[in-house]
């Protein structure tokens, strides 16, 4: 892995301020939870505008010469965020594979933000985000042991659309497996969906790792996932992301 263009290791003050970008940005968060014991699992942190602008106004700015630092202050912003809510469950973030040269370097900014705002690093959960695709195979295999090794949680991304595949899962192994909103999108009356989510499922459970369904935007879809053993759901069905706040979670979720 070539070292990135912008790479300079950074300290949490220079990150909170957008450590060198020429714009800034900020999170919402929208809440995963988990039905099988009625709780919030995770709180992920999603890039938005200073003002609540969409995530693709921030994110079509990232290139080759600020991937590395946009990285850099999504993290540090992240977990300053959620220890200012005092989120007391995981704290979700996605990384960006070809950002990271080292990952014992490239963690220490990560470190220090959880240290200087007290979030404990095991809430931490890093996301491999769905838009970049890794040539490196070896690269990200080292990132995601490396990760797991200092006591974080990974998850693989959107799995069954774009690059978050059965080559990925195949190469490593995260701790949580996002299952794509597409597969989701009407699995309630889509047999075609249904047979991919079942032998998706079982796949996760002899691997041992936790399933989630993402984009989870109906009752119907709900209420047929709850039929297949998965408990971890994220959507609008559940709730919308709320711009630097928690979000009220749709109270017939834990009926």
């Amino acid at each position: 892995m070539h070292k990135p263009k912008d790479f300079t290791e950074l300290a949490c003050s220079q990150c909170t301020k957008g450590a060198g970008l020429d714009f800034d940005f900020s999170m919402a968060f929208q809440p995963i939870v988990d039905t099988a014991n009625q709780s919030i699992f995770a709180y992920e942190a999603l890039v938005r505008g200073t003002q609540g602008e969409s995530a693709y106004s921030i994110l079509s700015k990232i290139n080759e010469s600020n991937r590395y630092r946009f990285d850099q202050s999504c993290r540090v912003k992240a977990i300053a965020l959620a220890s200012k809510l005092n989120i007391a469950c995981f704290v979700s973030i996605n990384f960006l594979p070809n950002a990271v040269y080292k990952p014992e370097l490239c963690i220490r900014t990560t470190l220090q933000a959880a240290k200087e705002y007290q979030f404990p690093i095991e809430r931490i959960l890093f996301e491999l985000i769905e838009d970049e695709e890794v040539s490196d195979i070896p690269h990200l295999q080292n990132i995601i042991q490396a990760y797991q090794e200092m006591g974080f949680k990974t998850a693989l991304d959107d799995f069954g659309s774009g690059h978050s595949g059965l080559n990925l899962l195949a190469n490593f192994r995260p701790d949580l497996l996002k299952l794509d909103m597409e597969l989701i999108r009407d699995i309630d009356t889509n047999i075609v969906k249904q047979a991919i989510v079942h032998r998706t499922t079982q796949l996760c459970q002899d691997l041992n790792i936790q399933i989630l369904a993402e984009g989870v935007e109906t009752k119907a879809e709900f209420d047929y996932l709850q039929q297949t053993g998965i408990h971890l759901y994220q959507g609008y069905y559940i709730a919308k992301p709320e711009f630097e706040a928690l979000p009220q979670i749709n109270p017939a979720i834990f009926v």
